[in-house]
């Protein structure tokens, strides 16, 4: 008897929390959204999105 198991690679994205922290790199909403849209359609199962702030002048 063969014993198959099946294993599930899971997808954690941290593109929009990241991305947004590399110098000279400033997305606007609409953008965050449509790399959002696109992971979700790529079947990333979860996007880390960032933080509400990370510092005072945020």
């Amino acid at each position: 008897m063969t014993n198959k198991t099946t294993r599930r690679i899971r997808i954690f994205d941290i593109t929009l929390r990241d991305g947004e922290q590399t110098p000279g790199v400033s997305l606007t909403a609409d953008d965050k959204m449509e790399i959002a849209r696109q992971l979700s359609k790529l079947g990333v199962d979860t996007i880390e999105a960032g933080f509400p702030s990370s510092s005072e002048g945020e």
